[in-house]
This record gives structure tokens, C-alpha cells and sequence, in this order.
């Protein structure tokens, strides 16, 4: 994870998509099958594959396609709440303040 660090956005999305090729192939599925268990072109897919640009809805698509939903956890983990936070907290909230 760490040598993904200091990698450009561009970098990263070519990664993503190397990544999601091989769990494609591991699952020995061609980009056709794919792209139409998902609901997408095969261009969409080459696209998100190669990391050329793409859509959140691609990426979903695919990863559900390719019955990878956990790969959501991993890109966004849910946040695990400290129970003294909530004690210390009146409400949730609304919004960030920037630091001064």
C-alpha cells in the first residue's frame, strides 16, 4: 500500500485497473462476458482496465460484475465510532471546520 503513496491520480488509476484485469482473469472471464454482466460496453470496460478514465458507476458496476463487493470496503471502509466519543458528543456532526 505504501509504495501506492506517492503515486500521481493517473499512476493510481492504471493500477486500479491493472488489478481488476487480473481478478478478472483469475475469474476466467473475457471482457465481453463482463462488460455484459455488468451493464457496459466492453469499450467502458477496456477503458477502466487500462486505466484510460472512467466512471464510479463503471467501477461498480464491474466490481459487483465480478462479485468483488468487498472491494467497496476496501477502497472506503466504514468508520468504527469510539463509544466515549459518543458520550462526549450532543449530537453528530453536521459538518468539518477547517483548522486554524
Amino acid at each position: 500500500m505504501n509504495e501506492l503513496l506517492f503515486n500521481t491520480p493517473e499512476e493510481l488509476q492504471a493500477a486500479l485497473g491493472e488489478r481488476l484485469k487480473r481478478l478478472r482473469l483469475n475469474r476466467n472471464l473475457d471482457q465481453r462476458s463482463t462488460a455484459e454482466k455488468a451493464g457496459i460496453s466492453e469499450r467502458a470496460l477496456r477503458n477502466l482496465e487500462s486505466g484510460q478514465g472512467s466512471t464510479v458507476e463503471t467501477l461498480l458496476r464491474t466490481l459487483k460484475a465480478l462479485d468483488y463487493l468487498q472491494g467497496i470496503n476496501m477502497l472506503a471502509p466504514e468508520t468504527s465510532v469510539n463509544p466515549l466519543d459518543l458520550l462526549r458528543q450532543s449530537k453528530a456532526p453536521q459538518r468539518v471546520r477547517r483548522a486554524k
